[in-house]
């Protein structure tokens, strides 16, 4: 099959680059802001295809054992503490009905248990179990060595300022006005 020139995997004119693809222009005065935004959402569409890949799943066993919402639920129960599916949702930026549609395997295979709430008997809170605190571990750990591996070249203040930057961007994006990729980001952002 034929590769096209966004798709080509020769390397050896500039090591960690694609033959084709644009580099973030260069330091020579100021770039225009037309060319550092077509560079950045080229790199980004980039990313999102190695990404997808290679499912950046981590390295060793656990590499590619848990989906991205199985991974990113897991991780928002364990950062926030039991909830319930709308809270869990809200946090998430996603609705209720896809939550409860992810969480359903994970709750069946044992990672998250529903129990009653502390306060309301009758309303039900999702939280990890002992097998999901464990498993959750497991995958983070793999995950972390990839991105040692990755940026096995970088400085530790590279490494901070790309996941300040990645945070903020993810921000950014969270708070576009829903529904509206073409709307502005809200004011206060």
């Amino acid at each position: 099959m034929p590769t096209h020139p966004d798709m080509t995997t020769d390397t050896s004119d500039t090591p960690g680059r694609l033959q084709d693809e644009p580099a973030v222009p260069a330091d020579s005065g100021a770039p225009s802001s037309t060319a550092v935004l077509d560079a950045m959402q080229h790199q980004l569409a980039v990313y999102a295809r190695r990404a997808e890949q290679t499912r950046l799943g981590g390295l060793g066993q656990a590499r590619n054992s848990m989906d991205r919402a199985a991974y990113l639920l897991l991780n928002r129960l364990d950062q926030e503490g039991p909830m319930g599916v709308k809270a869990l949702a809200a946090g998430m930026g996603i609705d209720s009905s896809t939550v409860t549609r992810q969480v359903a395997p994970l709750v069946e295979s044992g990672l998250v248990k529903r129990t009653s709430h502390p306060e309301d008997g009758r309303a039900v809170v999702l939280q990890l179990s002992p097998r999901g605190e464990a498993r959750l571990e497991e995958v983070r750990s793999s995950r972390r060595n990839l991105m040692q591996l990755i940026t096995q070249e970088w400085t530790e203040e590279e490494r901070g300022t790309f996941c300040k930057l990645l945070t903020r961007f993810n921000g950014a994006m969270l708070d576009l006005h829903p529904g509206g990729l073409g709307q502005p980001p809200r004011s206060g952002s």
